[in-house]
This record gives structure tokens, sequence and C-alpha cells, in this order.
């Protein structure tokens, strides 16, 4: 969206919120009662600025006397409330050239916004950008909470009901994109663990239940360009539980390891290697397997 030149134009973010009456029958408008804005550093999330009024409407009859909200707009609170054009200077200046940000902003407090201004002749602010939570995170999160309006995200991750009051709505709207973008973060780091995505493979005549984990790549002798992280041996594990590596036909161990493909040992395997091991300590040594074997199960126990 273009903006004038002589608008000042800025990066910083303004989520805002409106409360209105809702029509209750065809030909009804809707009249605002109250916005509530945080002007927002887009690179530390700090709140720099915050500006919230109720907003007294020119038919005082369309607000109930009694809110069916704990803390909902009643007539009584708006009586004394001043009319939109006389707090439109400082919403034109709050939301004036800086990136809208908000729940369904685009098909609801946008399109409110540009009434209000039109209704009293005066042009309506612009901004330098639009963020549609609503958009995003349906493109980005999903459905994970069961739908996507706020009052369900923001109990999905714990941050209490939603008090649709404006200063507190979008306060709450930047807390959900926060724990929404840190989930996001976080799957993208490990997806095939964090997202749920477990490959089930087979393995020879046994149909094992295998698994594929991915680790860091190791080159030149160091793990993730650490060298003092660095693995004497190639293991797998799953959980905390010690894995069978694949036997391979390669005569050398491969220089980096993308991943594993392992199957969990069987109970009375590590006997069953042990006694292997045994044998051939035996062979070597001229010993009978008995007196190897008191040892090494007396370790066992």
């Amino acid at each position: 969206m273009a903006v004038p030149k002589s608008r000042n134009v800025t990066a910083e973010i303004v989520f805002f919120d409106l409360e209105t009456t809702v029509p209750n029958r065809v030909g009804q408008r809707f009249w605002v009662l109250e916005f509530g804005a945080i002007v927002v550093c887009p690179r530390k999330l700090i709140e720099l600025e915050s500006y919230c009024t109720l907003i007294r409407p020119g038919d005082l009859s369309v607000v109930s006397v009694k809110s069916s909200r704990p803390d909902g707009i009643t007539q009584q609170a708006v009586k004394n409330a001043p009319l939109f054009e006389e707090v439109a200077d400082k919403i034109f200046s709050i939301l004036d050239g800086r990136v809208w940000a908000g729940h369904n902003i685009q098909r609801f407090d946008c399109v409110r916004i540009r009434e209000a201004f039109k209704e009293i002749g005066r042009p309506a602010p612009l901004p330098s950008g639009m963020i549609d939570s609503l958009g995003v995170l349906t493109d980005k999160f999903g459905r994970r909470a069961g739908n996507m309006k706020m009052a369900t995200l923001a109990a999905y991750f714990g941050l209490g009901q939603q008090k649709h009051r404006s200063l507190d709505d979008v306060r709450m709207n930047l807390e959900v994109l926060k724990h929404c973008a840190t989930v996001l973060f976080l799957e993208s780091s490990l997806p095939n663990v964090l997202n749920g995505k477990v490959a089930w493979l087979s393995h020879g005549d046994n149909k094992k239940q295998k698994y594929e984990s991915n680790l860091p790549n190791m080159s030149n002798g160091s793990w993730d360009g650490h060298p003092s992280i660095t693995p004497t041996k190639s293991k797998s594990f799953i959980g905390k539980f010690p894995c069978r590596e694949e036997s391979s036909s390669r005569k050398s161990p491969p220089t980096s390891l993308s991943y594993h493909r392992a199957v969990p040992y069987a109970r009375g395997s590590l006997g069953k290697m042990t006694e292997r091991v045994a044998n051939i300590l035996c062979k070597a040594q001229n010993k009978p397997l008995s007196n190897l074997l008191k040892h090494s199960h007396s370790l066992l126990r």
C-alpha cells in the first residue's frame, strides 16, 4: 500500500484493537466504543508507547445498559467519554505511517477506522505495512488450539481469558504471537522429533520397527565445528536406550554422520555379545570359556 511522502513512515509496529457495538438488525451501523494500541519495537518486541480511550457513540441508546461480559463496556461507562472526533488526532498519530498489527484487523478493525474518519470528514491514517495475526497464524501455526479465535489461542498457551477490552487484547495478541513463533522456531530446529514424525521401516525378515534420527554432521574429527566434542565411536541412541547399528559392507567408517538407522537391542543381547567376545578371547589366550564367563556375568550383575 502506497503511503504519501509527506507522512512519517517508521518500522515500528502498532498493535491495535477496537471494541464496537454489534448491529442486531439490517441497516444498523457499527459504533466504535473503545480504541487501544501499543507501539512495539520490531527488533526487541518491547512496548514503547500505549494509548487507550473509551469513545462515546453518536447514539448512546445503542450501548447496552448492562454488559453480558464481566469487564464489558456499558452505557454508563461511555456516557462521559469523548466523541471520536475529539480523539481522532491522537488515534491518527498512533496509527499513521506505522506497521499495523492485530487479529482479524484487515476485515474488521481497518474497515471501522476508515468509516469513523470518513464520518468526521477527515482522511484516514495509512499503514506502512500490515500484519494480520489471523492470516499469519492460520498459515504458519494451524488449528492446533482448535480454532483461530484469540481467546482459544490464549487458553491453549495458558495466557488467561480474553477480556474483550482493547488494551488487554492487543497485549494478549502480542504474547500469543511470541508463543506461536517460539514453537515454530523450535520445531524448525528438530523437525523430525518435535513435529512427531517417525519413519517406520522394516529390518530384514524380522520386520523390526526402525527409527531414523537426524544427527549433526561431523567432519574432520569435530562435531559441528567444535573440536572439543569428538565422538571416539559412532553410536546410536533412541532416548536412553543403546542401539545396534546396521551391519555394513564398507571396510572403512564414513567420514561424516548424517544419520544412523538403528534398532533397539533385544533383551539378553548384551549377554550374548559378551559371550561372543569371551569366545574370541579364549581362543587367543588358550583359557577355558567358563573362567571368563564367571567374571563377565559377575560384572553384568
